[in-house]
């Protein structure tokens, strides 16, 4: 089974992919991890996505998608696997079905976890940390028993820079410029499943879990 998992910042895709992936043996193929993989190695594409970094420019799409075309030729994707993080656009989603067609491959599924702009404001402008002893807090998963104060120490609990409310909201307007587009592309493809994911992680695990059987 090959497939992709979309959805907006704080839709849970990589919590349930990372299970999803280790339930059934099968690879979770995270583009950042793929970058820094090829990074560290010091292959050729990762060379020249090391210097577009070092710039602080996008890698190009042709750069990543050599990438997993390369996993792809070395049998790493033999097993089946689940794209996490990529493709962003429709551009990114057009190329990778060129590489994957020329190499007699094809994506089963594209599933789009189904969360609402207010959940998704709440799940991450709703984590907090403690300054002193560096617990974590979230919406809705584990929350203090007092609002904002730490349940170890009694600490005033901070928000991370990134997860303050403008920040989110602004993460979210570029998410449904850029990507989200590509679901009426997996629309469009007759491969898109949605799936409700304002729910408890295990509901949404076992829902993923039954849409993998017919491709078993």
């Amino acid at each position: 089974m090959n497939f992709i998992f979309l959805g907006p910042p704080g839709s849970g895709k990589g919590t349930q992919a990372k299970q999803v992936c280790r339930e059934l043996n099968i690879l979770h193929l995270s583009t950042g991890d793929v970058l820094r993989e090829n990074v560290k190695n010091g292959t050729e594409l990762g060379k020249k996505a090391q210097k577009f970094m070092e710039a602080g420019d996008l890698v190009p799409d042709n750069v990543i998608v050599g990438m997993i075309e390369d996993k792809l030729k070395n049998g790493e994707l033999d097993n089946g696997f689940i794209l996490d993080g990529f493709p962003r656009t429709v551009p990114q989603a057009q190329a990778l079905k060129e590489m994957f067609a020329s190499n007699h491959k094809s994506i089963d599924r594209a599933i789009l976890l189904d969360v609402s702009d207010e959940e998704v404001i709440k799940r991450l402008s709703g984590r907090f940390y403690c300054p002193t002893c560096n617990a974590g807090y979230n919406y809705p998963a584990k929350m203090p028993k007092v609002e904002g104060i730490c349940d170890k120490d009694g600490s005033k609990l901070l928000r991370r820079p990134d997860d303050e409310e403008d920040v989110v909201k602004n993460r979210l307007d570029v998410y449904k410029k850029q990507t989200e587009p590509i679901v009426e592309f997996y629309r469009n493809e007759s491969i898109l499943t949605e799936v409700g994911a304002e729910r408890s992680i295990e509901a949404i695990f076992a829902d993923l879990l039954k849409l993998t059987q017919e491709f078993k």
